[in-house]
């Protein structure tokens, strides 16, 4: 296992941000909505415990479908709260966008510290003093600005209505709460769903991928500075319009968006919740930038950017659909009938990733 690969299964498979049912008793969620179905019967579609994108639901006694997402962007938010709450809803409105839906409005929650306590924002902010003279002081309600012009400035570019939320003034640790949740109306026939569906469908990605977005690589020590993902408003819209594009073709039958981990997490969870694997050639993913590395192509959490699976037959047609719209896109694998994900660039494996981790191995991510 090399380092990248211990990088990615580690997220896939120890990060709570992959794993929340550990900390979380989705049993409970479940049970709870089995008695709520008595009340609303064929209500809901997508729960909780689907370890899907967002949950879709149908208005009772409508044919209209509903899909909504929460997200958090926290930690982000100390060195970079305009980007940070930008992407958070950006990312938001992406998982609603991949179960087939276009958003239509958002409510958000922010906690912080008291307005008038100070606040380093920049690189130094989790230390609490500025050693890199590259941070800058602000009041906690300067900070609180920042994030709201943001999530707004993402909503303006999305067409997203902001119809409420809350706030509070009463936190007192160093990272402060940006929580948003965005509702959106199905487009699709049906809900679409993240794992994948047959073994052969191709992959297709919409969107470019850069260095920004690094967690992952950072934490595994693969880079030696973070560099949170960049709010990419412009890049965002021309995405969902092109993956809506896509979807009226009438031939996705799985869709992703990339977040946490990137390419390699969203492809390996679409095979592993399909029961399949995956063969991926990195050096087909559209790149923002020409220094790249194949790890930071498999990994970093650019945004604007989605997964779709098509059969073979269908690639044409729904690539005319996506550029129709000013999308850029490009086939970069294939769904298969392994256990296993395989990761290249120029022909040389960069990873592979096996579905179900041995006990063994688990331990050692562990470590």
């Amino acid at each position: 296992m090399n380092k990248v690969e211990k990088a990615l299964m580690h997220a896939l498979f120890v990060h709570l941000h992959h794993n929340t049912d550990k900390a979380i008793n989705f049993g409970l969620f479940k049970q709870l909505n089995q008695k709520v179905e008595q009340i609303w019967p064929g209500a809901l579609l997508v729960g909780p415990d689907a370890n899907d994108d967002a949950a879709v639901f149908r208005i009772p006694g409508t044919d209209c479908f509903i899909t909504a997402k929460m997200e958090s962007h926290c930690s982000p938010s100390v060195p970079r709260p305009y980007d940070a709450a930008a992407t958070g809803a950006g990312g938001a409105m992406r998982d609603v966008v991949a179960m087939g839906a276009r958003p239509i409005f958002l409510l958000d929650f922010i906690g912080t510290r008291p307005l008038e306590q100070e606040v380093i924002v920049g690189p130094c902010g989790f230390a609490g003093e500025c050693t890199c003279g590259q941070c800058e002081i602000m009041s906690s309600q300067d900070r609180i600005n920042l994030m709201l012009e943001g999530m707004a400035k993402m909503c303006e570019t999305m067409g997203v209505f902001v119809v409420g939320g809350g706030f509070s003034t009463s936190f007192s640790d160093i990272v402060p709460a940006v929580v948003v949740a965005v509702i959106g109306q199905q487009v699709t026939e049906k809900p679409l769903t993240k794992p994948a569906k047959s073994a052969g469908d191709k992959i297709i990605i919409i969107g470019e991928t850069g260095t920004d977005g690094n967690d992952t690589l950072y934490r595994a020590g693969l880079v030696p500075v973070m560099q949170p993902a960049l709010a990419l408003f412009a890049e965002e819209k021309n995405t969902m319009e092109a993956t809506l594009a896509a979807f009226a073709t009438g031939k996705i039958k799985a869709c992703s968006d990339l977040g946490a981990a990137g390419i390699g997490a969203a492809v390996c969870e679409s095979a592993r919740f399909g029961g399949l694997g995956a063969r991926v050639e990195l050096d087909k993913v559209p790149v923002r930038e020409a220094n790249i590395t194949p790890e930071e192509i498999f990994i970093c959490e650019t945004q604007a950017r989605m997964l779709l699976q098509v059969q073979p037959k269908d690639v044409d047609e729904v690539l005319e659909a996506i550029r129709s719209k000013n999308g850029i896109a490009a086939v970069i694998g294939e769904i298969s009938d392994q256990d296993y994900n395989v990761f290249s660039y120029q022909g040389q494996k960069v990873a592979t990733i096996v579905n179900k981790p041995s006990p063994e191995l688990l331990q050692e991510l562990m470590v």
